[in-house]
């Protein structure tokens, strides 16, 4: 399986209109204290069955704040909005945000430009 994950990446990463379709967006999302390791367990559960699942989900990289745990930031990369609008329609997406709408406080979710969107491909072929 992760063979045929990184031979799906290569294709995405390779195509020559991947660097304008893609939508890149970091999630920044704050957590209720109370609810963090509920939260953690369908943050975890919805990356993992997005990048197996769905071909279209370069990258998920969910990362928490050393200096506050509550705040959660994911690094989110589609191949297209196609596949952004394919995502939030999934099963496993759309478990994780109806049982977390109400562990989250603030959630903001900016769409980025990469500043070299070539080099960026090489992050990913780095990784095979």
């Amino acid at each position: 399986m992760k063979r045929l994950q990184v031979t799906i990446i290569t294709i995405i990463l390779t195509a020559s209109s991947f660097a304008q379709d893609m939508l890149v967006r970091i999630s920044e999302i704050e957590v209720y204290p109370q609810y963090l390791k509920e939260y953690l367990a369908f943050a975890n559960e919805v990356d993992r069955l997005s990048m197996e699942r769905e071909p279209g989900v370069v990258c998920l990289f969910p990362m928490q704040s050393a200096e506050d745990s509550t705040q959660i930031r994911i690094l989110e990369i589609y191949a297209s909005q196609e596949a952004y609008q394919s995502h939030i329609q999934s099963a496993h997406f759309q478990k994780y945000k109806q049982g977390t709408l109400h562990m989250v406080k603030n959630l903001n979710l900016p769409d980025m430009i990469p500043l070299d969107p070539e080099t960026m491909k090489q992050i990913f072929i780095k990784q095979r």
